[in-house]
């Protein structure tokens, strides 16, 4: 049987020349443009996937915004997780139904968001944020999302080397995600947390962070050989026979690099690989690797201070 829309469901609707908008139905609501208001109550109860006209006879597509839909569109404090890279955490890091994962960098909670459908209600999220004003961004688009706080999942304040050893026993966790500016850092901690067999993957956006974190793996032990990887998106233009790549693409937007925890103890052979010249890391170099050197865009407080009230407000009226 087909899922109807009910008032407090989300409804992403497609109007003329493609333009999406994206309401919550409420009973005697309206959506107004210059082309006249289309009445949330001609929604309700129709099922998803129907066209419903507005008052002038403007068409409109109804249908459930999708997570990428929302995460592409929520309010942000920082830059986000991008759909493409969320789908290749999720796979090449096999977070399953069920698993315990830890998650540093919590953003504006696109990947939380992500990683929290995949562990199910049996799995449990623990994220660790520095910035208060992130968490609360996160937080409210997570209770926007789902219409009530999650009860299995937990942002903590504060760095994760520090927090994770006090809040986890050794080897309790399945899998970790590193979503920072210097996840070397973290490593160590990670690793006394999570258990043999277990999956760390970093996403980072430079060739230097890259770089240095690969390093930290083989510096610290414990873990297989790291690989990393990008990818990369380019739709297509489909009409007819006239059917051709697109000329704008979702590119670079981060490298990801991840490996696995060995049993303690465990000394990883030296399997034999072919590699290249290895050039000699000089003093420059580290100091490259170094947060400061790597840098973040700044961001308006007040900004800021305006996306944790929009998106806390939203969060309030889906609770209610």
């Amino acid at each position: 049987m087909a899922e109807e829309f009910q008032a407090g469901d989300k409804v992403q609707l497609t109007g003329p020349k493609g333009r999406l908008n994206t309401v919550v139905l409420a009973v005697g609501g309206r959506f107004g443009s210059h082309k006249g208001d289309l009445m949330h109550d001609d929604i309700i109860g129709q099922p998803q996937g129907s066209v419903i006209a507005n008052q002038s006879g403007i068409e409109y597509l109804a249908l459930k915004p999708l997570l990428t839909d929302y995460v592409l569109s929520m309010p942000r404090g920082a830059a986000i997780v991008y759909p493409k890279d969320a789908a290749q955490i999720v796979v090449e890091a096999d977070i399953f139904p069920g698993a315990v994962v830890v998650e540093a960098g919590v953003g504006s909670g696109s990947l939380s968001s992500y990683l929290l459908r995949a562990i199910g209600d049996t799995g449990k999220l623990i994220s660790f944020e520095r910035r208060e004003e992130f968490a609360q961004i996160a937080k409210a688009n997570i209770t926007n999302l789902l219409g009530k706080a999650p009860t299995n999942w937990d942002i903590h304040l504060g760095s994760l080397e520090t927090e994770l050893p006090l809040l986890v026993a050794d080897q309790s966790v399945d899998r970790a995600v590193l979503d920072m500016l210097a996840p070397w850092e973290c490593i160590e901690a990670v690793a006394d947390a999570l258990k043999p067999g277990g999956v760390l993957i970093c996403y980072v956006a430079t060739v230097t962070q890259l770089s240095r974190t690969h390093e930290a793996f083989r510096d610290f032990g414990g873990f297989t050989e790291a690989v990393a990887w990008e990818s990369m998106v380019r739709t297509w233009h489909l009409d007819g026979l006239a059917v051709r790549p697109d000329h704008r693409m979702i590119a670079h937007t981060g490298f990801l690099i991840s490996a696995r925890r060995l049993a303690p103890g465990t000394i990883l052979p030296k399997f034999k690989v072919k590699t290249g010249s290895k050039a000699e890391g000089t003093a420059a170099d580290m100091e490259a690797w170094l947060p400061q050197a790597i840098g973040q865009r700044p961001l308006s407080e007040k900004k800021l201070r305006k996306t944790v009230r929009r998106v806390q407000n939203e969060a309030n009226q889906r609770e209610n």
